[in-house]
C-alpha cells in the first residue's frame, strides 16, 4: 500500500507539472483559455488513478525481472522509471478526455462531486449573460476541452516514449495506444447505439451486444490496455504481454460490472452521481440484459418504458431497482465479476512476470472490483 500511494504521488506531481507548462503556453494565447487549465485540473484532481497503477506494474512485472523482483523502493533509480510515470499520467488524461466527452453524450450534470465540465461552461454562460444558448456553449466549450485534453495525453506519451532506449518496444507501445484509442472510441458509439437501436435486435443478441460495449468502452481501455502498455515500453515477450492481456481483460469486465452495480444502486453520497443515473441515461448493460430475460413480459415491459427517461422521479427509480433486484440480474453480475477476478488471477499465477508485481496485481484486482465508488 505505501508503494501504491508512492505511485500515485509520482503521477500526480508530473500531472501538475505538465498542467503547469500547458497553462504557461494557454496564457500566452488569451487570458480567456484558463478555463481549460482550471477544468483540466478539476477533473485531475479525483479519480482513483486505476490506469496509472495497471500501466506502472504493468511495466514492473517486466522490468522486474530484469533487474530485481524488488518494489517501487528499490525502482527509483531505473533509467526509464520517468517514461513509464509519463505514460501512466497520459492515460490519467487520456481518461479524462473520455470522461469529458462521456458526460456530453450522456447529458450527465455531474462527475466526481462536481458538475460536469459542460455544466461548468454552461453556468459561466449563463452567469455572464453572454448571447446565445447557454447549453449549446457548454456542449461545445466542453468537445473542445476533451479534444485538447486527448492531444495532451498524446503530447505526454511522445514525451515518455522518448525516454526509452528499446526503440522497438516504443514502437510497439505507441502502436498499443493507437489501437486502444481506436477501440475506446468505437465502444463509446456501439453504447450510444444500443441505447437508441436494441429493439432492432433478436432478444438473444441482447446480452452478448451488451457484453460487446463492456469489453471495448471499459474493460480494454481500463486495464488490459495500460498493462499491456507497461509491458510493452518495458520489452515484455509476447508470452508476458499475452500474460498481462489474460490478466487483464476478464478483470477490466469484472471492474465495468461493478460500475454498472453502482451506477443502478450506487450511493451518490459516495459515487458523486445521483442514484439510479444509468437509468435515466437509458443504459443497456449487461445487468439490464440479464434482468430482462429473467422477468415476465410485464416487468420486462416496464423496464423498457422507463429506462432512459431523464426525468425518473426518485419513485420510478426505486421501482426499477425493486424490478431489476426481483429478477436475479444482480446475483448473477456477482457471479460473473468473481468468475471474471478468479480467472484473471489464474492467468498470472504462473505467468514470467516479477513476483512482487503479479502479488500487487491480484491486490488491485480487488480494490477494483470491490469499491463502492
Amino acid at each position: 500500500m505505501p508503494e501504491r500511494l508512492r505511485l500515485v504521488d509520482l503521477v500526480n506531481a508530473r500531472l501538475d507539472e505538465f498542467l503547469t507548462e500547458r497553462g504557461n503556453h494557454l496564457a500566452t494565447i488569451a487570458d480567456e483559455l484558463d478555463v481549460f487549465l482550471d477544468a483540466s485540473r478539476d477533473l485531475l484532481s479525483g479519480g482513483k488513478r486505476f490506469r496509472a497503477l495497471f500501466a506502472y506494474w504493468g511495466w514492473h512485472s517486466v522490468a522486474g525481472t530484469v533487474r530485481s523482483d524488488d518494489l517501487l523502493a528499490e525502482l527509483d533509480d531505473h533509467p526509464e522509471l520517468d517514461a513509464v510515470i509519463d505514460l501512466a499520467a497520459a492515460l490519467e488524461i487520456f481518461h479524462a478526455a473520455a470522461l469529458v466527452h462521456d458526460d456530453i453524450m450522456d447529458n450527465s450534470d455531474t462527475r466526481r462531486g462536481m458538475p460536469s465540465v459542460h455544466r461548468r461552461f454552461e453556468a459561466e454562460h449563463a452567469r455572464r449573460e453572454w448571447v446565445g444558448s447557454s447549453s449549446g456553449y457548454g456542449s461545445a466549450s466542453a468537445l473542445l476541452h476533451g479534444d485538447l485534453l486527448l492531444g495532451w495525453s498524446d503530447e505526454l506519451l511522445a514525451q515518455g516514449l522518448s525516454r526509452v532506449a528499446d526503440r522497438a518496444a516504443a514502437r510497439r507501445a505507441r502502436s498499443e495506444f493507437h489501437l486502444m484509442r481506436t477501440e475506446v472510441t468505437v465502444g463509446q458509439y456501439l453504447d450510444i447505439l444500443e441505447e437508441v437501436a436494441w429493439r432492432e435486435a433478436p432478444e438473444e443478441d441482447l446480452l452478448p451486444r451488451a457484453h460487446r460495449v463492456v469489453t471495448y468502452k471499459s474493460a480494454k481501455y481500463s486495464i488490459e490496455a495500460p498493462l499491456a502498455l507497461g509491458g510493452l515500453m518495458a520489452g515484455g515477450s509476447e508470452e508476458q504481454v499475452a500474460a498481462l492481456r489474460a490478466f487483464g481483460l476478464p478483470l477490466g469486465v469484472a471492474f465495468q460490472l461493478r460500475d454498472d452495480l453502482l451506477g443502478v444502486f450506487g450511493d451518490p453520497s459516495v459515487t458523486g452521481k445521483p442514484a439510479g443515473d444509468d437509468l435515466r441515461e437509458g443504459k443497456r448493460t449487461v445487468l439490464i440484459a440479464l434482468a430482462r430475460a429473467a422477468l415476465p413480459g410485464g416487468a420486462t415491459r416496464l423496464i423498457d418504458e422507463l429506462l432512459g427517461d431523464p426525468d425518473l422521479t426518485e419513485a420510478q427509480i426505486r421501482t426499477l431497482q425493486a424490478t431489476i433486484q426481483e429478477s436475479g440480474a444482480v446475483e448473477t453480475v456477482e457471479q460473473i465479476i468473481s468468475r471474471s477476478v478468479a480467472q484473471a488471477i489464474a492467468a498470472i499465477e504462473d505467468a514470467p512476470l516479477s513476483r512482487s508485481a503479479r502479488s500487487e496485481l491480484i491486490g488491485l484486482s480487488d480494490l477494483v472490483t470491490r469499491r463502492a465508488h
